[in-house]
């Protein structure tokens, strides 16, 4: 699965659009679009901050698992 497809999943499984997402992240609507649709490449800080918001491994977000690992407890 590409990652922009598993950007668009998670956000939907929340039942969250792309403005209040992107207000919780703190960033414009479009910039967060542009990510989702795959227009724009993801940097590793926005891969770290979507992976700490939704509580998800980088290796689920980015699609080399399909087993939804929560991040580690500090």
């Amino acid at each position: 699965m590409q990652y922009t497809q598993r950007l668009k999943d998670l956000r939907e499984d929340r039942d969250l659009t792309l403005e209040e997402l992107s207000k919780d992240l703190g960033m414009p609507r479009e910039q967060y679009r542009r990510y989702e649709v795959g227009i724009n490449e993801v940097k590793a800080t926005f891969i770290i901050k979507i992976c700490k918001y939704y509580n998800v491994s980088a290796d689920y977000l980015l699609g080399f698992t399909n087993n939804y690992n929560e991040l580690p407890k500090k």
